[in-house]
């Protein structure tokens, strides 16, 4: 190993020497609309994937293309060695839709505004994915003795439908002693903070018919059901708009609470109600109590109404009465919760009150419990420190990233947290950015980690390892 070129000083002249190249890659990736969740984006998830491969040959290393019975996804590799550990980095390059009002700039056409990179797909997911790229370039310039491996999934947006059985089929390539994923949020710049836990995911659909067609209210209103007004009664018997309070029993019967240890983490992160709002452009809150804002959006699982299908939505007011309603839905779960017996529950209640009403699941992702001890662990909190000068804190995530069980299910192999991303990055939002402070401090981050994953060698934990925070 070269030492020297591993200093906090030589790596950032690394990053400084790479620049153009992390720009170039960034928008060549960005100009590519990766939009999952479009079947007219078929082609470009190819294209993308091809020129994602592309790039570990331009470089100098190997690439490959899996395929996965829907999207592709792109397995890059950088030593062969069996004797040395094995480190995963994953990134998704697949992004969500940009036909929100308020973009300044084409979302598809990457600006650069001094150390701002704009566009869609640049904080989520594809800046922090080349981000690792060059760290890992780097840790490999300075001949540190492990191999790097990098998976780039294209359907994370979507729920990784694809994930678990191309995970499963090529399990043996993919063997690993651990696993990197880089795409999270801090608390707030300049704080660094990395999930100990992942909230999980469960869409479903509640949906009344009660009629064969739109029926004139001056007619038949007061006899004839209305089936979106009865299914806002289903929603207020399901939970408390106000206080966001589920009433379906049994619903929190399962949740992990966060420990003391844990919640004095999170009073470290450097979380503030004003900037939370302003970042997220939110107007009013449930609470403005920090701790409990924070136990909220991490330590609580959710029931949201997302839309509302049926009747009349055009200029002024048609008085008709709607023949068929659906209210689109979800809950975030958190550690300790189980998908399907949550579906149960809701499932149940809806049946017991409001037997009419088809309660259809759409999808759903298992909630994660991270690991916050060992060798690994401390790795991660000590290059935070060395990349960005101040301590990392353990938090959590109130997103959900399906591959990220998988991944320690099938792999076998535990997950960690190198996330880069900031609030005001605008994740999902018009006007999506990153920053070069971000990236270039990325890199290090990266590097850093990798020195002391080829120190720490192979396998020393397993994945049931305890996550007390």
């Amino acid at each position: 190993m070269d030492a020297e070129t591993m200093t906090r000083e030589s790596l950032q002249a690394f990053a400084d020497r790479r620049r153009e190249g992390f720009e170039w890659e960034l928008r060549n990736l960005v100009e590519i609309p990766t939009i999952s969740a479009d079947p007219g984006c078929r082609d470009h998830m190819w294209r993308c994937a091809e020129y994602a491969r592309d790039m570990f040959f331009r470089y100098g290393y190997e690439g490959e293309i899996l395929e996965t019975g829907g999207q592709p996804i792109v397995y890059g590799t950088m030593g062969r060695d069996p004797h040395l550990p094995t480190v995963t980095i994953y990134n998704h390059l697949d992004v969500q839709p940009a036909n929100e009002p308020g973009w300044l700039t084409d979302p598809f056409r990457m600006t650069i505004d001094g150390d701002v990179f704009r566009g869609r797909g640049t904080t989520d997911d594809k800046g922090p994915a080349i981000t690792a790229f060059y760290g890992a370039i780097a840790a490999k310039e300075a001949n540190l003795p492990v191999n790097l491996r990098f998976l780039w999934e294209m359907e994370e947006e979507v729920g990784s439908p694809s994930f678990r059985n191309a995970m499963e089929r090529h399990r043996g390539k993919l063997a690993t002693d651990l696993v990197v994923v880089s795409d999270t949020i801090w608390v707030t710049r300049g704080k660094p903070s990395t999930p100990a836990g992942l909230r999980g995911l469960m869409t479903f659909v509640l949906t009344l018919e009660t009629a064969e067609h739109d029926m004139h209210s001056g007619l038949v209103g007061g006899a004839a059901r209305n089936p979106l007004s009865e299914l806002m009664t289903v929603v207020a018997a399901m939970m408390d708009g106000e206080s966001g309070k589920v009433k379906i029993p049994g619903f929190y019967d399962d949740v992990e609470k966060p420990g003391d240890e844990e919640l004095e983490h999170w009073l470290r992160s450097g979380f503030d109600v004003d900037v939370f709002k302003r970042d997220h452009g939110i107007k009013s809150l449930r609470t403005e109590d920090p701790l409990k804002l924070m136990k909220r959006i991490w330590g609580r699982p959710t029931m949201d109404v997302h839309g509302v299908v049926g009747g009349y939505s055009g200029p002024g007011i048609k008085t008709a009465v709607p023949p068929r309603a659906e209210v689109k839905m979800s809950c975030r779960l958190v550690p300790g919760m189980d998908t399907r017996r949550t579906f149960e529950r809701i499932r149940a209640f809806v049946a017991k009150h409001f037997p009419d009403v088809v309660v259809r699941e759409d999808h759903s992702l298992a909630p994660f419990r991270g690991h916050v001890s060992g060798p690994h662990a401390e790795a991660v909190m000590d290059a935070y420190r060395f990349a960005f000068g101040a301590p990392c804190v353990f938090t959590r995530e109130g997103g959900s990233i399906g591959a990220v069980k998988t991944m320690e299910d099938v792999l076998g192999a535990p997950v960690y947290f190198l996330g880069l991303s900031l609030p005001s990055h605008g994740y999902h939002a018009p006007n999506e950015n990153y920053d070069w402070e971000q990236a270039g401090g990325g890199m290090a981050l990266f590097a850093r980690f990798f020195e002391h994953a080829a120190r720490i060698g192979r396998s020393p934990e397993p994945v049931s390892a305890p996550v007390t925070a």
